[in-house]
């Protein structure tokens, strides 16, 4: 592996970092974070302002072929730029599946109208899109859904929807959605699917916020309620929906992947430093130093799977199996090692909330909270297993009893 940029990527990581000193503020603390005491909206318009901001600058798409605005830049640029992005206060990126997943669907399969009437918008931060996949009967297998597209009977050139998505990020705030379908149920789940888009102010769509235990709602419940749509935003052939779909998905792992703030560990150090524990202090007990150990070697072991697949990226090649093994461990380290002991030191006050602890206590509130849902965001930690194993070490595969056999027979 090559620990160093090379001379080409150092002079990019410097040109995003003046850039970021005059137009962000560099974070005092590595657990700093953005917008305390805001309110959604106000995070959706910061996020707004601040994607025009880097696309106006080269960096709000920064793979993205430079016909559609883009950089036409490398995975391993975007990657640098993020990395540099994360030492300074900066909104959260609300538009990760816009222009990470979305749009790029929208090159490869939709008309020169759609993209010419959409791309734009997206990309300075004008119009937020959500992905409409998952659904309360289709999770990690998306070949399972139900929601129904029918082509209309009344002379309409369009289709009717029915049917329920879930854990659809953002959709409160979209203006726009991409939504799969069920099409033809007479043939394999497969192949009856089809992709849309929609507006989502659209008359039967509803949005349902779902609360979280930490009290946002960032995950939304959509139903469609015999919605029309016409045939010219359907996206991708009749039947195609799922190659639409995993144009998306393709790109999903660098588009979700977000960077943790750097040194984790030397935050934990320092609140054992002056946690109090058995007359003195948490850092001389040496049961306490073992998980600060723990934290610190899975933190550097995940670093060095990352490390494998940016040098890969560098060399202009596609990773290998490290970053689907990195999704895996990713969320033990951050999400549940940090928070335990982080909460284990502050004895009975570890129940107590950011409100009552102070801002320096909202990144390790926010990581204990998002530790579930790390193993499911990016693809189940089961079915990233299931590639790993099948696809890596050669083991057997699961048993598919339904392979070729017609959607409507798997519901009998």
């Amino acid at each position: 592996m090559d620990f160093n940029d090379s001379p080409e990527e150092a002079t990019f990581r410097a040109e995003c970092r003046a850039w970021l000193e005059l137009n962000a503020k560099r974070k005092a603390r590595a657990d700093q974070t953005f917008g305390q005491g805001q309110s959604p909206e106000q995070l959706v318009a910061a996020s707004r302002e601040w994607q025009g901001r880097k696309a106006a600058a080269g960096y709000g798409a920064i793979t993205w072929p430079e016909a559609f605005g883009g950089r036409g830049g490398t995975p391993m640029q975007e990657v640098i730029y993020r990395e540099e992005e994360g030492h300074f206060e900066v909104p959260p990126n609300m538009f990760a599946v816009s222009i990470g997943m979305v749009i790029p669907s929208l090159f490869v399969h939709a008309s020169d109208e759609v993209r010419a009437r959409h791309v734009g918008p997206a990309l300075h931060g004008e119009e937020l899109w959500c992905q409409l996949l998952s659904e309360p009967g289709a999770g990690s297998d998306l070949g399972m859904l139900r929601t129904r597209a029918e082509r209309c009977t009344d002379g309409r050139d369009g289709w009717i929807l029915n049917g329920q998505k879930v854990w659809t990020t953002y959709g409160q705030f979209s203006q726009f959605g991409m939504v799969l379908t069920r099409t033809n149920p007479n043939v394999p789940k497969f192949e009856g699917m089809t992709s849309f888009f929609v507006a989502m102010d659209t008359p039967g769509i509803e949005v349902c916020p779902i609360r979280q235990a930490s009290g946002e709602s960032e995950f939304n419940e959509v139903f469609f309620n015999d919605v029309f749509v016409p045939d010219s935003q359907r996206v991708g052939a009749e039947g195609a929906g799922w190659k639409v779909t995993l144009t998306a998905l393709m790109n999903e792992r660098l588009a979700i992947g977000g960077v943790m703030p750097p040194d984790l560990w030397r935050t934990a150090a320092e609140m054992m430093r002056v946690a109090p524990l058995n007359g003195g202090s948490a850092m001389a007990d040496g049961r306490m130093r073992e998980r600060l150990a723990e934290l610190y070697m899975n933190a550097h072991g995940l670093w060095l799977l990352q490390a494998r697949g940016l040098t890969a990226l560098g060399k202009g090649r596609e990773p290998g199996p490290e970053l689907s093994i990195s999704k895996i461990t990713s969320a033990p380290v951050p999400c549940r090692i940090l928070p335990h002991l982080a909460i284990d030191l502050q004895a009975e006050r570890g129940v107590l909330a950011a409100q009552e602890h102070g801002d320096d206590w909202r990144l390790i509130e926010s990581l204990w909270f998002g530790a579930a849902g790390m193993r499911i965001a990016g693809g189940t930690d089961e079915i990233v297993k299931n590639s790993v194993g099948e696809r890596v070490l050669g083991l057997p595969p699961e048993p598919r009893t339904d392979k070729g056999v017609p959607f409507n027979q798997l519901l009998s």
